[in-house]
């Protein structure tokens, strides 16, 4: 090695070296999905949250990332970060709902008229994100720093026959997250819900444990679902959120200016995930790459109007038997902000 490559290599490390000693804090962020920003909304939330965090904290403070569920179940991350074994999770409802059980009132079918509202309504500034977050923090002990939509609309893929009429339902054994709303909402439409862990569905659909499943076009590509999954009917039949929370004890530790930055970085990746979900679903990776390889139909307004008919009543009736005047009061607290946010076009 000359003498040049030899400085340069000792100078490189001595710079490791320095960042190491330099990093101080460290935040562990784990999440369900791919690191590659543009694969997931959370993987560019991740990259985002860490770009900013090391660099304006002089590497400071180190953000170590933990894509594609490595550190256990979405439910089972969420217990670590509320123990402080981990410092923060971006987590779908279906792990949330373990924890804090009233995410369910996103369930409420067909309630969103389109994404600009959701987006408008799923975040913790909105009349409703104040109210849900603050219920949260209440109950969980944890920090909220984000909420977003889990990548879009969800619709359903299923491995035996496109879905044009309620009645197409009829049969099909489709997974749920293990989230009551959200089996009543299949069983209502007159299918079969069934509930599993994300990490056990790709198996599920291979296998033929199950027939279909109900997820955003994002979460259809990057999954892969394309491989095991031969049609893809259009429904915009539910929209859940993403939560990012950290350990509320861990955040209070850090300084007033850490806090900050740690918020204002969170708030600056959050956008980023919800912008990326947008580019995905308009791009190769999204809707035109799995028409290549499915059947993909588009359910027509008088038949979703009798999805809604039959599922929107059912879900209500639930979130009211099982949370109560709670539950119905979340539950109109959402309704009434969507409305808020409703525009005539």
């Amino acid at each position: 090695m000359s003498f040049m490559k030899l400085a340069a290599t000792t100078l490189a490390a001595a710079c490791l070296a320095l960042q190491a000693q330099a990093a101080d804090i460290t935040i562990r962020l784990a999440h369900l999905n791919p690191e590659d920003p543009f694969a997931s909304h959370s993987g560019a939330m991740g990259a985002v949250f860490k770009s900013l965090v090391e660099s304006n904290s002089n590497g400071r403070i180190e953000v170590q990332l933990f894509p594609n569920g490595q550190l256990g179940k979405d439910n089972e991350v969420i217990d670590q970060v509320r123990n402080g074994l981990v410092e923060s999770a971006i987590s779908s409802s279906g792990g949330m709902a373990q924890h804090y059980p009233l995410v369910g009132v996103f369930d409420i079918p067909f309630a969103f008229p389109n994404i600009g509202v959701a987006s408008k309504v799923i975040t913790k500034d909105s009349s409703f994100g104040k109210k849900f977050c603050s219920d949260l923090e209440a109950k969980t002990g944890l920090k909220v720093l984000g909420l977003l939509d889990s990548g879009g609309f969800f619709e359903f893929t299923n491995s035996k026959k496109p879905i044009r009429t309620i009645d197409d339902m009829a049969g099909l054994r489709i997974r749920t997250m293990t989230v009551p709303t959200q089996q009543t909402l299949v069983d209502s439409l007159g299918a079969k819900a069934t509930p599993m862990a994300w990490s056990e569905l790709y198996t599920a659909l291979q296998t033929g444990v199950v027939d279909g499943e109900m997820n955003p076009v994002p979460i259809v590509a990057f999954a892969k679902f394309d491989e095991v999954q031969k049609y893809l009917s259009l429904t915009n039949h539910l929209i859940t959120p993403y939560t990012w929370t950290m350990n509320e004890d861990f955040f209070k530790s850090l300084s007033p200016g850490d806090q900050y930055l740690v918020s204002w970085a969170a708030d600056v990746a959050t956008d980023a995930g919800r912008a990326m979900s947008r580019v995905i679903e308009a791009s190769d990776k999204g809707l035109p790459a799995l028409a290549k390889k499915m059947e993909v139909n588009t359910v027509a307004p008088e038949e979703l109007k009798k999805f809604a008919d039959a599922s929107q009543p059912a879900v209500r009736k639930l979130i009211e038997e099982k949370f109560g005047d709670e539950g119905a009061q979340m539950l109109d607290a959402l309704m009434t902000s969507i409305d808020e946010e409703k525009t005539d076009f």
